[in-house]
């Protein structure tokens, strides 16, 4: 049963990320939907979920084909990483399979969630027994559990559902905890929060109505008055509605200065609140904060977080202690400095503050700082002991009976900071750092991330100048955009624009588009980002320091881990210590598992720290050691994808990659890789001085074959294959032109640009020869007869096809000539040859069937489809379309899920089934738009529109016909005249339109 103690240190929290803890120790729950998964089973609070409630919660109605057998390997998982001890334990299981379904037997008071209704509940008693602070306190300490959005991480609909469900909670928590404020007397206290809270939400007629009543109370009339006047327009204009009658009552009563609004008091509550000591009158009360940033611009959701956190007093959670970390420059200090001022209140016995240098050469020694801190607090110079430890606890003892905040600024570590933590609940603590700090005890940390480009744009406005900003909004966008959004570089660059009235905004625009120069640009007055970053990296080890640097050479977006080991020279355990721990220095960012990247700044820096220290040589050879890995992976991938193709047995591998169980993993890997893979090839084109630079370039290209299928990554096919032809022929160097040629006759095949992919095509095969190469020898014989007979030259196919037949032949290779018998199949049709058509594609069919390739099973099914539709046998044509449809969607292969959705159409029409011909239409349509598929696309149109005309919807059928003919007219495709004979009302019976 829930609340079960299975003794195991297990902490869940939903009131934010899903997360769980063992001891104290994070665990890594892997990709959303295995949290997802845990989420709901957390939330169900150990009822038991059968697997079609989870699917549907997780997936929702658009649950993949193997939801299923996905469901359970993410439950196994869950298992490992919360009993990894399982085996050996006697105690009941924790996730627990009950019946057909799952049960999560949580252990007491694991849960956060559970806390918080729990404290919710110990509020409302205390209120009914009239103890008002202590049902004040048991809200604060409950909202202080949420950290952020609800189940962020989570997707599906139960999630959406329950992360709403949970925002609502809280807010109306939220509220009761400001009217029992209210009814305190403490309607100073609450305005601030109130004026945040309003200005979230706006149109909550709860906590507009308390915010009038704290002005009322606080003498603001005026001010409470204007609320309402802001709040009903808010709600004309958003909802078209008047203010409720319980807000229009309270704005009556303002408007007479009703008595009965004034701050009640309550002698019972009086009676009620624990006797509190004056704090010793011969002490100071300090005030040590900096000035308040005036300028200080956005963050208001974290603000409010970190606000609520220390504001929170319960003796129970100790002393608040929030930790804020991020890289340099990115604003920690202005935002807990803005945070300790707008909680001074809370705070009557003042505020401590230390600048703890942690990233200098001369970071202050704890015990000097309490010292300091001594001495504001009252304490002579000749008492204060010498030993640390014996001023921690002097320390401490002050501030026992005292309500006090500290901030420590720039901390270097955990053991810099612990001793200068108060030890009593009535105090709080702000740090910030630029190391993670994860192993500060009861500290909540906080990752502080760039600004969001409209706040970045506020404050460039609000340094720069308001007008000039105005006038320029879109360079001033550029600006912000080339600063990557971090404050300190935005406000360098806006102070520099402030103090030079004759430049424009446009004139930065250019200054800061050269990565050379960007950081030398990024400094004004002793205020610099590269010194900001410098910083940091001196206080990495020379590991570290090297790891840095290297890291910065690919020009992709992020690295997987195994990557960066390859980059590294080292293996990924290595490579995984050393990267978690410039994640913790906050010099690398983790945007997911396994994954790593810059801050663009922090990468022109590093770039320029790598000029400095490796040599060229060095940084080619980690450059080859990046390439080597992408090409070993996409070998294992392309083997799967296409199994028994020679491809991926003449690729020129040097060095170990990825491997993979399945295709659909290894497909799935090179879409996840797409962007880094580019990226290296580009990187290689661009770079390479010898053809033995540029040949792995391109038999990656080759090799990443099977993501041009998905549809996903064209452009960038394009743009990579003329990038490698390029330096190829530069260099002369045929073994890197052939490829390159291989794959853009690829592209241009699939964008129906016929001519061009002949064009390729030819010239392959013309290399091929004279080089004796047979890397795509078979596969550009296959292209040539394909694309040949997509022209309708139907005897000039067959030929090309015969070719690649005595290819395969003579070098063995039996899913070749599988290929061949599948895709010549269609040309015996065109030559009205059903007979041979037939033979043909069920003889692949066979052939690839015995050999066990799932990819080629899937396209032979295809191809005999096509021909058993055309020969009437629709029910068989239906089967095979359907079995290899769910192969590709599964696999994430889009071009040919839109074709054989197409084909499908097709066959429903012939059998007078217009509706699920319009159906498949339709889908075949979406996922063709999806990919930026033009040619897809007027397939799509042409079918849909034949199926519209079949259920009599003649205007919607002749739209998609005129749309189709302008798609076929541009690609020049030879279909445009069976769609104009569509559109003249001539029958095409017989014909069937090519894809």
């Amino acid at each position: 049963m829930a609340g079960q103690d299975v003794d195991n240190g297990l902490r869940f929290a939903v009131l934010g990320p899903v997360r769980a803890w063992r001891h104290g120790h994070e665990l890594d729950l892997g990709t959303p939907l295995q949290r997802s998964i845990l989420g709901m089973l957390l939330l169900k609070e150990g009822r038991a979920v059968t697997p079609a409630e989870m699917i549907d919660a997780v997936w929702g109605e658009e649950s993949p084909p193997r939801a299923l057998g996905a469901l359970r390997t993410y439950v196994s998982r869950l298992r490992t990483v919360l009993e990894p001890e399982r085996p050996a334990r006697s105690r009941p299981e924790l996730l627990t399979s009950v019946g057909k379904g799952y049960a999560l037997r949580l252990p007491a008071d694991s849960l956060d969630l559970t806390r918080f209704e729990r404290a919710v509940t110990e509020a409302e008693t205390a209120r009914r027994a009239g103890r008002l602070p202590v049902a004040a306190e048991r809200l604060r300490a409950g909202l202080a559990l949420f950290e952020g959005e609800p189940l962020a991480g989570a997707v599906g609909p139960f999630a959406e559902h329950q992360r709403d469900r949970l925002v609502e909670r809280r807010l109306g928590v939220i509220e009761t905890l400001m009217d029992l404020d209210l009814e305190l007397g403490d309607h100073a206290s609450v305005v601030a929060e109130l004026v945040a809270l309003t200005a979230d939400h706006p149109l909550r007629e709860r906590l507009r109505a308390q915010l009038m009543l704290a002005y009322y109370r606080c003498g603001r009339q005026g001010d409470a008055l204007a609320v309402f006047t802001e709040t009903r327009q808010a709600l004309v204009h958003e909802l078209g509605v008047e203010p409720g009658p319980e807000l229009t009552a309270l704005h009556q009563r303002i408007l007479t200065a009703d008595p009965g609004l004034s701050a009640p008091v309550r002698a019972e509550q009086e009676e009620a609140k624990e006797p509190e000591e004056e704090p010793a009158p011969d002490l100071p009360r300090p005030a040590q904060l900096p000035a308040a940033v005036n300028d200080f611009t956005g963050r208001k959701e974290i603000a409010g977080r970190l606000r609520t956190l220390v504001s929170a007093q319960s003796p129970a959670e100790g002393v608040p202690v929030a930790a804020i970390c991020g890289i340099g420059g990115v604003g920690k200090t202005a935002l807990a400095v803005h945070v300790a001022h707008a909680t001074g209140h809370l705070f009557p016995d003042g505020q401590l503050y230390a600048d703890l240098r942690g990233y200098t050469d001369e970071a202050a020694d704890p015990a000097s700082t309490l010292g300091s801190f001594l001495r504001a607090l009252g304490i002579p110079a000749d008492v204060i002991p010498e030993a640390p430890a014996d001023r921690a606890a002097l320390y401490r003892s002050i501030l026992a009976d005292r309500r006090i905040l500290v901030l420590l600024d720039n901390a270097r570590d955990a053991g810099q900071v612990s001793p200068l933590l108060p030890g009593s609940p009535g105090c709080a603590a702000l740090v910030t750092s630029r190391s993670k700090l994860a192993d500060l005890p009861s500290a909540k940390l906080v990752d502080l991330d760039v600004m969001e480009p409209d706040e970045a744009l506020q404050l460039f406005a609000a340094v720069a100048g308001p007008e000039r900003v105005a006038a320029e909004h879109g360079a001033a966008m550029d600006v912000v955009a080339a600063c990557g959004f971090l404050p300190l570089a935005v406000r360098i660059v806006a102070a520099r624009l402030a103090a030079r009235p004759s430049w424009t905004v446009a004139s930065l625009v250019p200054r800061l588009a050269d990565e050379q120069r960007r950081l030398d640009e990024l400094r004004v007055g002793n205020l610099a980002v590269e010194a900001t970053f410098a910083l940091g990296y001196g206080q990495l080890d020379p590991a570290q320091q090297r790891a840095f640097r290297l890291l910065a050479l690919p020009t992709g977006p992020d690295i997987s881990l195994g990557a960066a080991a390859a980059l590294l020279s080292m293996s990924v355990f290595e490579a995984e210590d050393l990267l978690e721990s410039l994640v913790d220095a906050s010099l690398v960012e983790a945007p997911a598992p396994g994954r790593y990247r810059y801050h663009d700044l922090l990468k022109l820096f590093a770039r320029k720290e790598l000029e400095k220290a490796e040599r060229q040589q060095a940084r080619t050879m980690a450059l080859r050691r990046l390439l080597g890995f992408y090409l070993a992976s996409a070998q294992s991938a392309h083997r799967l994808a296409y199994e028994g193709s020679m491809i991926s047995d003449n690729l020129a591998v040097v060095g170990s990659g990825r491997t993979f169980s399945t295709a659909d993993e290894a497909v799935a890997w090179l879409i996840v890789e797409g962007d880094a893979l580019f990226a290296s090839i580009n990187q290689a084109a661009a770079s390479a001085r010898a053809g033995d630079q540029l040949l792995p370039a391109g038999d990656l290209l080759v090799a990443m074959e099977p993501l041009l299928e998905s549809g996903t990554h064209t452009r960038e096919f394009d743009h990579a294959t003329r990038a490698v032809l390029a330096t190829a022929l530069r260099l002369g160097d045929q073994g890197s032109e052939l490829r390159a040629r291989y794959v853009l006759g690829r592209v241009m095949f699939a964008g129906n640009r016929l001519p061009e992919a002949e064009e390729q095509f030819t010239r392959v095969h013309e290399l091929s020869a004279a080089r004796h190469e047979k890397i795509v020898t078979g596969e550009v014989l296959n292209a040539l007869a394909v694309v040949v007979g997509r022209q309708r030259r139907h005897t000039e196919a067959l030929a090309w096809f015969d070719a690649a037949m005595r290819f395969y032949r003579e070098n063995g290779v039996p899913a070749g000539e599988a290929l061949v018998h599948s895709y010549s199949a269609r040309d015996h049709l065109g030559l009205g040859r059903p007979e041979d058509a037939i033979a043909a594609a069920e003889q692949g069919l066979a052939l690839f069937t015995e050999i066990g390739s799932g990819a080629g099973t899937a396209r032979a099914r295809y191809h005999l489809g096509i021909v058993l539709s055309r020969v009437g046998r629709l029910a068989e044509a239906v089967h095979h379309h359907a079995e290899c449809l769910a192969f590709f969607r599964a696999g994430k292969q889009r071009v040919w899920e839109q074709r054989v959705c197409s084909r499908l159409a097709e066959t429903f029409i012939t059998a007078g089934r217009y509706e699920d011909a319009v159906r498949h239409a339709e889908q075949a349509l979406v996922v063709s738009r999806e990919i930026g598929h033009p040619y897809g696309e007027a397939l799509s149109l042409t079918v849909l529109g034949r199926a519209l005309m079949g259920l009599g919807s003649a205007t919607r059928s002749a739209e998609c016909l005129r749309q189709a003919l302008g798609l076929f007219a541009r690609l020049g495709a030879p279909e445009a005249d069976d769609v104009r004979s569509l559109l003249a009302g001539i029958p095409v019976a017989g014909k069937v339109v090519e894809s």
